[in-house]
């Protein structure tokens, strides 16, 4: 794939990310991934599982709270066994969850990126190697207006 195809699906999946956030917490490992999820212009809730409970605990006050949740923890071997122990957990309480943006992340960046901290620094990297200058999440206007208008 291409830099600038990969570009534009890193961050249509961010959008999505983001417009998911809205809906519905993203659970996280840690602080630094809010933080990254946070620079990265998603505005919604966050919830970090290493916060001290356990995963039955953190589920059961998701499912007080929530209908939903989105599941992104890093997409490595550590990563994915979180995920698997979140989604059987969430079912068990009654709450949707989505692995989905998780999954697309990880296909698109896992050569570049290991974990969701990193994601910021991975856009602000391929932003400077295209030239491009322009908020990677904002909502555009006009989908005609294609921050890539003009490339060969």
């Amino acid at each position: 794939m291409r830099l600038r195809e990969r570009y534009e699906k890193v961050l249509e999946t961010l959008r999505d990310l983001k417009e998911a956030s809205l809906e519905a917490p993203i659970i996280v490992e840690g602080r630094n991934d809010g933080k990254a999820l946070r620079s990265l212009g998603v505005e919604g809730d966050i919830i970090m599982l290493n916060s001290g409970s356990s995963i039955f605990h953190l589920c059961e006050h998701i499912a007080g709270r929530y209908s939903a949740a989105v599941i992104l923890t890093d997409w490595d071997r550590r990563g994915g066994q979180l995920c698997r122990l979140l989604r059987e957990g969430l079912a068990a309480n009654g709450v949707r969850y989505d692995v989905e943006l998780r999954a697309r992340l990880t296909r698109l960046c896992k050569k570049e990126v290991k974990d969701v901290e990193g994601l910021n620094s991975y856009v602000t990297r391929i932003l400077a190697s295209t030239k491009e200058s322009f908020t990677p999440l904002s909502p555009q206007e006009d989908s005609d207006d294609s921050p890539f208008d003009g490339w060969p």
